[in-house]
């Protein structure tokens, strides 16, 4: 079920994941200043439409350069300039990918211990299929749930 759940985000992931790549994505003066100026829009009209000073709206200009905006002060910065806040997370690899290093991570004593003795019988451990018999394997032993508690060293069964 959440290997699914993984599935569905990363199908969006992987597009916003391109987004990065194809534009810059905020504007040197923020989103606010930079949608405000090209509207012909002054840091006065702004706090009018707004319902605050201009010397409010000039300061939530500087919390989103400063990266100190709070969501719903951008949420109503954004319904004063007619626009609409789009918030996402944007994992960097697919979640499937993340879980499935971490899973061999935590499993790590298990993969040396069994590269180690392969070597010995003078087996290689870089047939595909190993790594997927090995993720299944620690699926079973460690549940999601205990993937991203303080790093425990798992035993084989």
């Amino acid at each position: 079920m959440k290997r699914l759940a993984r599935r569905k985000l990363d199908d969006v992931g992987n597009q916003w994941r391109q987004l990065p790549q194809r534009l810059h994505l905020v504007p040197k003066g923020g989103w606010i200043s930079a949608i405000r100026e090209a509207m012909g829009m002054s840091q006065a009209d702004l706090g009018r439409n707004m319902s605050v000073r201009s010397s409010t709206a000039a300061k939530l200009e500087e919390s989103e350069r400063s990266r100190t905006i709070r969501l719903d002060t951008l949420q109503r910065a954004a319904d004063a300039l007619g626009c609409d806040l789009v918030y996402a997370l944007v994992p960097r690899k697919s979640l499937q990918t993340m879980v499935d290093e971490q899973r061999l991570r935590v499993f790590s004593d298990v993969v040396t211990r069994t590269n180690h003795h392969m070597d010995l019988e003078g087996q290689s451990a870089t047939d595909p299929d190993w790594r997927n018999n090995l993720l299944r394997q620690a699926e079973e032993v460690i549940p999601d749930s205990q993937l991203w508690r303080v790093r425990q060293r798992i035993t084989s069964k």
